[in-house]
């Protein structure tokens, strides 16, 4: 009789380890939700053109781009903990600057400043979240993860529709909540993880390694920097003209179209990814951005009504999961030992396509209104379509046996270069 494998550890064993983490991210992201609905609309009211505030994207992207270079080298002289401290300050203080100084210079620094300690402090919960995980609960970790975020960015765009935007109360809230990702991780006893070792970035060999893969990331980046950037401020704006909504709706019709799309994307990524490890990725990646661009038309034909929630939802399950899907592209051609270089130098790609794309997509926003923002995306799609089927003629797609596995982890933003991440599974065919 053949003996019965022993169940593996139950859903509260795996993740009561970590929840000083989990607690941390979700304080963390909430407040980030505020933000991502509060500032573009704060800016509007100051009468910032719709350039800056898609320049206020382009501080952001870049500083995260900078993050990304510089937190490992922090993490490795202070430590987890104390960089995760320090850089929850400077994001918390950064907020409030927003609601004191009303100079777009000064905003696009200071969200310069929040993209560099977003970037860090995404280092320090992921690397130490994939420093705990192994192949028993890799799963469990990752997909909680996630719902986490989906969840609490939403209830964060939801707490910003409580307050007026042109006062101050929307960005003291995010502080607070941004001040508070600080408590659990000071007073967690988990062990922190190993000291990060420094990655090297070569753009140049990664682009040898799939051309696909890297020229779809950065023009994903984008499409996505514009989304995230300018979706607050054409939904607000086509809701304020509605005469189903009006200005006095016109806040909470722009977070509900926003946590649509968002909650789309998260819906979306899993199955997508599933459906890439059955069929050619470059395939799939053709379809998605094809939708995109056709879905980008039905929502500007909805914006401003009931209907413009379902494309909205939509719209985000075709067009966000698309850079996990490059990205396991790109893991296809790349060896083992370099797919944390690979993971790395790719979100650093897709931040600088984010960077060049939202102030592009508002320049456009000026030349055609709040339907320039779908038209832009569209047009990217249709050029990343164009490259990728030219790709497809020129190199055949990865044999199966040399083709990993779609993972979570393997396409998140994270940018540890522990040796334990590669043990426990990224990018393991």
């Amino acid at each position: 009789m053949a003996e019965r494998q022993a169940p593996g550890p139950g859903y509260r064993a795996v993740i009561l380890p970590i929840s000083a983490l989990l607690m941390a991210t979700a304080f963390l992201i909430m407040g980030s939700g505020v933000q991502v609905l509060a500032l573009p609309i704060r800016a509007e009211i100051l009468d910032f053109s719709n350039l800056t505030i898609g320049f206020l994207g382009t501080g952001y992207f870049a500083g995260f781009v900078v993050g990304c270079l510089y937190s490992p080298r922090i993490v490795q002289t202070a430590g987890h903990i104390r960089t995760f401290a320090a850089l929850v300050a400077v994001a918390s203080a950064v907020v409030l600057l927003h609601a004191i100084v009303g100079d777009p210079v000064i905003w696009i620094i200071c969200r310069f400043a929040t993209g560099i300690c977003v970037a860090g402090i995404s280092l320090v919960l992921e690397s130490w979240l994939h420093d705990y995980a192994d192949n028993t609960n890799r799963g469990v970790v990752m997909s909680t993860y996630v719902g986490i975020n989906l969840t609490v960015m939403t209830i964060g765009q939801m707490i910003a529709t409580g307050f007026e935007p042109s006062r101050f109360e929307a960005l003291a809230i995010s502080s607070i909540l941004v001040s508070f990702a600080a408590v659990p991780i000071a007073l967690t006893r988990s062990a922190q993880p190993a000291p990060l070792v420094a990655v090297r970035l070569r753009p140049r060999y990664l682009f040898k390694l799939s051309p696909a893969g890297f020229v779809g990331s950065f023009l994903i980046g984008m499409a996505h920097g514009a989304f995230w950037t300018l979706t607050p401020v054409v939904a607000r704006g086509a809701a304020e003209a509605s005469p189903d909504y009006g200005p006095q709706n016109a806040v909470a019709y722009a977070a509900w179209f926003m946590s649509a799309a968002v909650i789309g994307g998260a819906l979306a990524q899993a199955p997508l990814g599933k459906i890439s490890d059955r069929m050619e990725r470059r395939v799939l990646l053709i379809l998605i951005c094809g939708l995109s661009a056709i879905v980008g038309i039905f929502v500007i034909q909805t914006l401003g009504t009931s209907l413009g929630y379902w494309t909205a939802l939509f719209f985000g399950a075709v067009t966000l999961p698309a850079y996990a899907v490059a990205a396991a592209h790109v893991f296809d051609f790349t060896p083992k030992e370099d797919i944390v270089e690979a993971s790395s130098a790719l979100l650093m790609v897709n931040a600088a396509g984010s960077a060049i794309g939202a102030p592009v997509a508002a320049a456009s926003i000026d030349a055609m209104g709040g339907q320039g923002l779908y038209w832009f995306n569209g047009l990217v799609q249709i050029l990343l379509i164009g490259y990728v089927v030219w790709r497809m003629r020129i190199r055949e797609a990865p044999p199966e046996e040399i083709k990993v596995q779609y993972d979570f982890a393997a396409t998140s933003p994270v940018i540890s270069t522990a040796a334990t991440d590669l043990e426990h599974g990224l990018g393991k065919s």
